[in-house]
């Protein structure tokens, strides 16, 4: 009996695997599992983006219409602090889906969008170029709220969130640009210029030792919240067109439509408010006896 079990110790001895064997097999079996992964999350993130879409469009839908609401509105007064607050919430729901549908963008871009061919083009435009949108509006609409905020107390807005998520904004426009150079795109390019304008005039007024006039957060407040205007009516745009007519959906002329009309508001209301302050500054005149 005791030489039978001692045989049939040395054949399980045998038969069982050498530690080498046992770690390549699991290496094996770990790599297998991170594929498997991999293909699953790519078939099944389909649905996540148009999850994220349809979140961005009704953000968005609400942030248009509140827009105008804003705009129309006495500036100051209740119905345009109501209505700036329900633009401003529905632009950080549209930021945060833009930011969630240019990450899958970058990671699966023909998986995303069916139909298309050339990965490193669409990775460019509907991935990285997204993602640097959702933190450029989220940017200017934070520094638009933020001077009125601290309209009193001007060093506040030098406070570091603020001035990294400009910094941001200014590394994602860099690498915006270098891309929209490497695929020859010219809207990439000229989204991280006109990207570059804002936040280095933002960042010129935030580390002003003090403001140049008193009221001077009011210009600031209204060229942040109508250039966020700006941007959410070129991305409806830009949704429309690759729906109705993809041939022209990334025409820069189409998209500089926006741009035009806000410039013009934002210039309308700034002589506006240069005319009320005047009047409120110069003093009246005695008439002559």
């Amino acid at each position: 009996m005791g030489a039978l079990r001692a045989e049939s110790c040395l054949c399980q001895a045998r038969r069982r695997p050498e530690p080498r064997f046992c770690r390549l097999r699991a290496t094996y079996r770990v790599i297998m599992l991170i594929f498997t992964t991999k293909a699953r999350l790519e078939a099944n993130m389909p649905w996540l983006f148009t999850l994220f879409l349809g979140v961005h469009v009704g953000c968005g839908t609400v942030a248009l219409l509140a827009f105008w609401g804003a705009v129309l509105t006495r500036k100051g007064g209740p119905d345009h602090l109501y209505w700036g607050r329900v633009f401003t919430w529905a632009i950080y729901g549209a930021a945060a889906m833009a930011l969630g549908m240019g990450a899958l963008s970058v990671r699966w871009p023909l998986a995303m969008h069916p139909g298309l061919t050339d990965a490193a083009l669409y990775r460019g435009l509907l991935g990285w170029m997204m993602l640097y949108l959702g933190v450029l509006v989220f940017g200017m609409t934070r520094y638009g709220r933020q001077m009125v905020a601290n309209r009193r107390d001007h060093a506040k807005n030098r406070r570091w969130p603020m001035i990294a998520l400009q910094l941001l904004v200014l590394a994602l426009g860099a690498n915006c640009l270098a891309l929209g150079l490497w695929l020859r795109q010219p809207l990439m390019i000229l989204v991280s210029v006109i990207g570059f304008g804002t936040t280095l005039t933002y960042l010129w007024y935030l580390f002003r030792p003090t403001p140049p006039s008193p009221r001077a957060y009011v210009a600031e407040h209204l060229k942040a919240m109508v250039a966020t205007g700006i941007a959410a009516y070129t991305a409806f745009l830009s949704v429309g067109l690759i729906r109705l007519f993809p041939a022209h959906a990334f025409n820069p002329v189409i998209w500089a439509v926006p741009t035009v009309v806000g410039v013009a508001l934002i210039g309308y209301f700034l002589r506006r408010e240069d005319r009320g302050h005047a009047r409120v500054t110069t003093p009246a005149t005695i008439p002559a006896e």
